[in-house]
């Protein structure tokens, strides 16, 4: 089969009605990732919101004001009295000067001259009718008669006049100065003394309590083992407490010759802490013990690093046959 020339190309042909619309083709597959675009202009700052709410579940609520400032506090109780000093050793005392030595006797004065003897007068003449006669002429001294028989003894004449102050004796010389004697030894004095503290406070009942924290011990005489004081040089001695009671009343009794003989008590009425002192002076001897106990259920003696409760004693002065020097 033979085809002829290809003709030219006619006239565009009008446009023809519109078809139906098509059905939708199935959704295209994932695209590549584009290019990160440019940042943005900042946006404006937005006003602040306002605060919420409490919420029930117990988160915190807005701050309330600030209170009213409050009144002052009442003035603290005065504090404790401190304890006393111990008393000071008692100072040695000065040896004695030497003694002068006694002047020598002065020379006896001279005695004087005894005066001379007075005359005898005569006897007188009896006159008539036993009256006395004028006085006779002295007559001729007769001879000698011989020695009559002893006379009553005449009454005691009159004191004689004071004789006259002999001549004082010339000053004897001073004698010769005595060696100086060596200086005798100083006695020495015996001492005892302990002052100890508490470090556990409430302290088991009717046993001694034992102040273990000793402060002063140095002669011995104070066991922090046992609590007691012991006797070694007999003479008056000086006891003394001052403890802090807290929580409970306390009631404190020292103890010598192995009975409660000086009892102090100390009641808090209104008061969460107290204190309380005592002091004795007693005469014991080599051998004796003094300790301090307190009563079941006041035992209220307490301890703390502010609070301090502290037993002393010390020797005022021994007895004087104890040949020791106060």
């Amino acid at each position: 089969m033979h085809f002829g020339l290809k003709g030219e190309r006619g006239d565009q042909g009008t446009s023809g009605v519109p078809g139906y619309p098509g059905k939708p083709g199935e959704p295209g597959g994932l695209g590549p990732k584009g290019d990160r675009g440019n940042i943005g202009l900042a946006g404006v700052k937005g006003q602040k919101g306002s605060k919420g709410d409490t919420c029930a579940n117990g988160t915190q609520g807005d701050k309330g004001d600030r209170g009213a400032v409050g009144s002052p506090g009442l003035n603290g109780e005065p504090g404790a009295k401190g304890e006393k000093g111990e008393m000071g050793d008692k100072g040695y005392c000065g040896e004695s000067g030497e003694r002068g030595r006694k002047g020598e006797k002065g020379e006896e004065g001279l005695k004087g001259e005894k005066g001379s003897k007075g005359d005898t007068g005569t006897e007188g003449k009896g006159g008539p009718d036993g009256l006395p006669g004028a006085p006779g002429d002295p007559g001729a001294k007769g001879e000698k008669g011989e020695l009559g028989p002893p006379g009553l003894v005449g009454p005691a004449g009159p004191k004689g006049e004071l004789g006259s102050k002999g001549i004082r004796g010339s000053i004897g010389k001073k004698g010769s100065r005595g060696l100086k004697g060596s200086k005798g030894e100083v006695a020495r004095v015996q001492r005892s003394a302990f002052s100890a503290a508490l470090s556990k406070p409430f302290p088991p009942p009717n046993i001694p309590i034992k102040f273990d924290k000793v402060l002063y011990n140095d002669q011995g005489n104070y066991s922090p083992i046992t609590g007691k004081f012991n006797c070694s040089i007999p003479g008056a001695y000086v006891f003394s407490y001052h403890v802090t009671v807290r929580g409970r009343p306390a009631h404190i009794s020292l103890v010598a010759w192995n009975r409660k003989r000086f009892k102090s008590r100390e009641t808090l009425y209104g008061h969460e802490i107290d204190q309380a002192s005592f002091l004795i002076i007693l005469k014991l001897n080599a051998g004796d013990q003094v300790w301090l106990e307190v009563s079941k259920d006041w035992n209220g003696v307490y301890v703390s690093p502010e609070d301090d409760s502290i037993f002393t004693g010390f020797l005022l002065y021994p007895e004087e046959n104890s040949g020791i020097s106060p």
